[in-house]
């Protein structure tokens, strides 16, 4: 059951050849014996899930079920969820339960979505390796040795090992769409504001992203049709007509223009994954695609501008969690200065207290104009360089991420090093643009991700462009060994 589409689960439900209940006990049974492996998982709610499962059937027997009735699927833990620890992977909230439903939440469960639990990540999003969790190190399905790419990389691995059918996710720099690369799956980063993110904690507020991994394009266009929309509680949502993603997969892609960036095909690409990226063009150039190089000339500035950006939002959002109000309150403190310090001392790990420090640096008084605010200069004139791009082209590709997934520990002492794993995904959400991941040919058995961004609110012709690549090619069916 767990190899198939969720179109075909779907259809599968409503004809009776298994029940939601079924669909989940299977798996439940996955994850109880297989995520030991992975620790992809940060909580699993059985009892919730199959009460859901039981309510899908019987919406499914009345007529009256949601398009994705019965379902199971998994959230990052960074969406609240009502009566389930939301944690941010994080020892900071991991005694907290949030008393409501993040939007995203909301509307997958009215769609009849099962939640099999919520699932392993950087804490607070900020990682890109999946190893700064307080829950410990998620593994990749395809290399228990090496990384699943973060910070989603708990719904990466959880997706790819066939634990569930597809998963939420967040993307602040790239968080969708790199461990989608690492471990052989589909991911998508909508337009800024197409998702809402009320109920989505809070790393960098104007680059956080919902979007969907999953193992095709078709599963997370399914997502996407019920995530998407207009939130008034969110402000920074956008009031955009949402199309049917379902309905656009299988328009024709023939003419379709393509801009490969100069940049992201120089120093630092690792000439293997070069070539499989380069043999995905060829496909789609087959299918009838017209391909031409472009300049993206402040593309290289994007990871210094995002590690200004991202750390002065995080020290402002992440003020708030200070032993008062709710999550880790440290034992016995002496005073209110104490209180302060020690909870926030012992809640935060290291690579958050960083952030906290740079952000806090940068937005002080005297170097405000001097290194935020002319990082925000350099982002508008990044975006600017895709508005250019955009008049000649319809899509821009390139690779995801510069090399296959990274042994665990290779990276955690080199904090440069692990960020400039982020390279060719940053710039999308500097310039709050939709771009996905999809897999193309692997590299000695290890998933390569070919990278597809559009223009703003283009998510239905990003997700076809990736379907008509996944009907002639089958990187996008591989399953890791053991786990198929």
């Amino acid at each position: 059951m767990q190899n198939k589409s969720i179109a075909q689960m779907a259809a599968e439900l409503r004809l009776r050849n298994y029940s939601s209940v079924e669909l989940t006990r299977h798996y439940l049974e996955r994850i109880a014996r297989l995520d030991p492996r992975l620790n992809s998982f940060i909580s699993v709610a059985s009892e919730s899930a199959l009460a859901a499962a039981e309510r899908a059937d019987r919406a499914i027997a009345s007529g009256d079920a949601g398009p994705l009735a019965g379902i199971p699927i998994a959230h990052k833990d960074i969406f609240c969820t009502a009566g389930i620890k939301t944690s941010c992977g994080s020892r900071m909230l991991d005694n907290f339960i949030a008393p409501y439903d993040a939007t995203v939440v909301e509307r997958l469960a009215a769609a009849g979505a099962v939640v099999l639990g919520k699932t392993n990540m950087d804490e607070f999003a900020m990682g890109s390796s999946n190893e700064t969790s307080y829950y410990g190190p998620v593994h990749n399905p395809w290399d228990a040795d090496r990384v699943p790419g973060g910070s989603s990389g708990g719904s990466a691995a959880a997706v790819a090992a066939r634990l569930c059918a597809a998963a939420t996710g967040t993307d602040t720099g790239g968080s969708i769409r790199q461990p989608a690369a690492l471990c052989g799956i589909t991911g998508i980063k909508p337009t800024y504001g197409r998702c809402s993110r009320w109920g989505m904690i809070a790393f960098a507020s104007s680059l956080d992203q919902a979007g969907v991994l999953a193992r095709s394009a078709a599963d997370a266009a399914c997502l996407l049709d019920e995530m998407a929309g207009f939130d008034p509680r969110d402000s920074t949502s956008a009031d955009v007509a949402v199309p049917d993603y379902v309905d656009a997969l299988d328009d024709d892609i023939a003419g379709l223009r393509i801009g490969l960036p100069k940049e992201y095909f120089g120093e630092g690409l690792d000439p293997r994954v070069a070539a499989s990226v380069q043999d995905a063009i060829k496909e789609y150039e087959r299918l009838g695609a017209k391909v031409k190089e472009i300049s993206l000339p402040n593309s290289p500035l994007s990871v210094p501008v995002y590690y200004v950006v991202a750390p002065a939002e995080c020290s402002s959002n992440l003020a708030r969690f200070d032993g008062v109000r709710y999550g880790h309150r440290c034992e016995n403190p002496q005073d209110l200065e104490d209180l302060y310090k020690r909870s926030r001392a012992e809640g935060f790990g290291d690579e958050v207290q960083r952030r906290i420090m740079i952000g806090t640096y940068v937005l002080s008084a005297g170097y405000y104009d001097a290194y935020y605010l002319k990082a925000q200069k350099i982002r508008h004139l990044i975006a600017d360089d895709f508005a250019r791009a955009f008049e000649d082209v319809d899509v821009v590709m390139g690779p995801t991420a510069p090399s296959t997934a990274f042994a665990l520990g290779a990276k955690t002492d080199d904090p440069v090093a692990m960020y400039l794993n982020d390279i060719y995904t940053i710039a999308t959400n500097l310039a709050g643009l939709p771009g996905m991941s999809i897999p193309v040919e692997p590299v000695e058995g290890l998933p390569v991700g070919l990278q597809i961004i559009g223009n703003y609110f283009q998510e239905a012709r990003l997700l076809n462009v990736a379907h008509r690549f996944q009907h002639v090619t089958h990187w996008h069916q591989g399953a890791p060994s053991g786990f198929e």
